[in-house]
């Protein structure tokens, strides 16, 4: 029997999970302790000091360095990302890998592009090719002013934060509608604002929902990394729905060609047939008239030797 799959992972594994599982325990028992105080029948040093070895016996001690480790990597990570996203031209570039990713997991590479002529000379940040036209896809997003509304410290200040905002989004969605809504330049009567985050998605949803309503309405929906590959699905089940229409469409108009030839062969059989029996018929009279004509000449040989009468073979001559 082969051996499992990485096996060193799997005991890294379940290592991590019972140094975790172990701690948990004992800060749960070191928290029970403080709040029962010093009646509780156990010493919180000789629990610690138990905690300690039970963690050297299974060799965890390690493992635990290794969490922490890992932890304070993540949230260094989580601070750089933070970072990143704060300048313009980073969060615009992580947006857009973002949605190059969705479209890539969504969609076969000959539906979709990115950063690419899609209307005339524009580029949006992507767009998805469609039987009906081109959904043209844009990836800004004002974080800015969102922030600044989020980190606000009193309401006042919090709702000027909230307008700017609006008015900043309100801003974005007129320029993609501009630019990106023209069906008589090929594209669909909608296009995509897309919102890499869904933080702000919600906010917009919950508190921006009349204007996201009214840009609905105008041609430009806003999305999420989760509701565009929703669309997405809805858009290649479209399409495929589309191509399985044209090739209905086609064998339907192969039958009607067929049946139109079927029907000329049928008409010309017909005339051939008509034909065939005209020459049947025709045979038949032919055939009777020598059949007619035939009884004709007997009785006309009949009548010949009748006419002659016996030969006296004395003779020669004819009886009389």
């Amino acid at each position: 029997m082969p051996d499992s799959p990485h096996p060193h992972g799997m005991a890294t594994v379940d290592l991590v999970l019972a140094a975790a599982v172990l701690l948990l325990g004992g800060a749960v028992l070191l928290l029970l302790l403080r709040d029962r105080g010093d009646d509780g029948g156990v010493d919180e040093a000789t629990l610690r000091a138990s905690m300690g070895e039970a963690i050297s016996e299974l060799g965890l001690d390690g493992t635990a360095s290794q969490i922490e480790l890992h932890a304070r990597e993540m949230k260094g990570f989580h601070a750089d990302v933070e970072k990143m996203l704060r300048t313009p031209q980073a969060r615009g570039g992580f947006g857009e890998v973002q949605l190059e990713t969705i479209l890539a997991d969504g969609l076969p590479e000959d539906m979709y592009g990115v950063r690419e002529a899609a209307v005339g000379n524009l580029r949006p940040d992507a767009h998805v090719r469609t039987p009906e036209g081109v959904v043209c896809i844009d990836s800004k997003f004002p974080l800015e002013a969102f922030e600044r509304y989020v980190d606000a410290e009193d309401d006042d200040e919090r709702a000027r934060h909230a307008r700017t905002f609006a008015n900043a989004v309100e801003d974005q969605l007129e320029k993609i509608r501009a630019d990106y809504v023209r069906p008589e330049a090929g594209t669909t009567d909608f296009a995509f604002a897309f919102i890499p985050s869904e933080r702000v998605y919600y906010h917009l949803v919950t508190e921006e929902y009349d204007l996201l309503r009214e840009y609905a309405g105008r041609g430009v929906q806003v999305v999420s990394p989760l509701t565009l590959t929703q669309k997405l699905d809805l858009v290649r089940a479209g399409v495929h729905a589309k191509r399985l229409s044209e090739q209905a469409e086609a064998v339907q108009g192969r039958l009607q060609r067929l049946g139109r030839r079927f029907g000329e062969f049928q008409d010309d059989w017909s005339t051939f047939m008509t034909h065939v029996g005209n020459a049947k018929k025709k045979a038949d009279d032919a055939d009777a008239k020598f059949g007619r004509l035939r009884e004709e000449f007997e009785g006309i040989e009949g009548l010949s030797e009748a006419s002659e009468g016996p030969v006296d073979d004395r003779t020669g001559d004819e009886a009389q």
